[in-house]
């Protein structure tokens, strides 16, 4: 059985212990997760007996040699006419829905087309799948850390003095793709000097200094699954307190890798290393979660957050990533990526996280 036949079978297997007859996936990641697909335009209709991937044009060929595991179907105008047909000949009385992504105006107008007693939500049945990787994803994740960790060697090579954020994002990028990657996985951080202290500062027109510390946050997709690697280093001498607050940073940091286990709470994780950072007198500046889930999207469950009750499990992959930001001065965040496994997180990101002196 194909990688696809096999979570074919586990969305049919969740559909069973449900009264829904028949499912509509029509959020891109997902009926690439399902079917293997990669194209824009597809609407997945899954039911006990078939598989079909609807497409226009465009994707028809496409669609055959990357989803045989689907019937192809094509639509010219009206894909609710040939969904409708599948719903006469399947009997579907329940059909559900993406309510996470369908729009108001996409769902409204699929609730007056389509001939069926029950337009109801899913849910998050097919993030719930996507949770847990299997081998296959957990190695093409694998590839795209190992392109974010050669392309952080790369980047201490080019970093200097009067370079500017915006000419350090592009290397990035484009090094990465040297490496195999499709691109990007989101619009690529570096923040330095007071910047720094904005966790999410993407890359400006400011020239780096003598004395800047510099977070560099970035990550690369390979064949549809995503990185996400920060480390923050030093452009010549830092600031005493920035160094002291590295090394809170970095102890943070491990302290959350050793919290992350399979059977714990989501929230356990982040407590441990956001514990830490509060003894050490910083804890109005550690504003967001320790981590997130990261795969086919750069954000996905599980979130390790003080508000999550997600118990973990094995196969999830997530990041472990605390900061520090003091505006004013700048900020330190250290970021890996983990897969869940056992009481033994399996650490994916080989980049080293001393202090970095350029």
């Amino acid at each position: 059985m194909t990688v696809y036949g096999n979570r074919l079978n586990n969305i049919r297997r969740k559909m069973a212990s449900t009264d829904i007859d028949a499912v509509l996936v029509t959020k891109r990641v997902n009926y690439m997760y399902l079917s293997g697909f990669t194209g824009t335009a597809a609407i997945l209709f899954i039911s006990r007996e078939r598989a079909v991937l609807l497409t226009d044009f465009r994707y028809v060929e496409q669609a055959a040699m990357q989803a045989p595991d689907y019937e192809i179907i094509r639509y010219v105008s009206d894909q609710f006419g040939e969904i409708n047909k599948l719903l006469e000949s399947e009997r579907i009385k329940r059909l559900a829905f993406e309510d996470c992504h369908l729009s108001y105006k996409l769902y409204m107008e699929y609730s007056e087309k389509l001939k069926t007693d029950g337009f109801v939500p899913l849910g998050g049945m097919i993030e719930g799948l996507r949770c847990i990787k299997d081998q296959t994803e957990i190695g093409l994740i694998r590839k795209a850390v190992d392109i974010a960790d050669e392309v952080f060697t790369h980047i201490l090579g080019f970093i200097k003095p009067g370079t500017t954020e915006l000419d350090i994002a592009d290397e990035i990028e484009h090094y990465m793709k040297r490496l195999g990657a499709e691109g990007p996985s989101f619009e690529t951080i570096v923040a330095s000097g007071k910047r720094a202290s904005v966790p999410h500062g993407v890359a400006s027109e400011k020239k780096l200094e003598h004395g800047d510390v510099v977070t560099l946050d970035y990550g690369a997709i390979y064949k549809g699954y995503c990185s996400d690697i920060t480390r923050t280093i030093f452009i010549g001498k830092p600031d005493e307190e920035l160094e002291k607050i590295y090394g809170i940073v970095l102890e943070a940091n491990r302290k959350g890798l050793e919290a992350v286990k399979s059977g714990i709470l989501a929230k356990e994780a982040d407590q441990a290393a956001r514990d830490f950072i509060k003894e050490a007198g910083y804890d109005d500046n550690f504003g967001h979660g320790l981590g997130h889930g990261v795969g086919l999207e750069i954000h996905e469950d599980p979130t390790l957050s003080f508000r999550s009750d997600m118990v973990l499990k094995d196969g999830m992959v997530v990041t472990v990533e605390p900061g520090i930001y003091v505006p004013d001065l700048g900020g330190v965040r250290i970021e890996d990526m983990v897969v869940v496994n056992g009481d033994n997180a399996l650490v994916l990101t080989k980049s080293p996280k001393e202090p970095i002196v350029l």
